[in-house]
């Protein structure tokens, strides 16, 4: 919570929380885990009035489209993963007015 506070304070917009590793998604079988809890972000994002993005999930084919340079969204377009950072993606321009 102090992250929005330091941005409120030095007048810089916040478009919104997303969630980052909101659960780990297991490779081998797909199982979701919450090993972190859940919820935090949308509750951040009520406690300030502010728009709540949405959840990035702990997902090992983000640390491996990274170390590789290709992004999930080009490795794997049609993926849930892929469809998230999208969804994300239109969410921030609807924030910014662009959409």
């Amino acid at each position: 919570q102090r992250g929005v506070q330091m941005f409120n304070t030095v007048d810089v917009p916040v478009l919104g929380v997303i969630e980052n590793m909101s659960a780990y998604v297991c490779a081998k079988c797909g199982t979701r885990t919450d090993i972190f809890g859940h919820g935090g972000g949308a509750q951040m994002a009520a406690y300030y009035e502010i728009p709540f993005l949405g959840e990035i999930p702990l997902d090992l084919r983000l640390q491996q489209g990274g170390d590789a340079g290709v992004p999930v969204t080009v490795a794997e377009p049609e993926s849930e993963l892929a469809k998230i950072y999208r969804g994300l993606a239109e969410k921030l321009l609807t924030e910014l007015g662009q959409a």
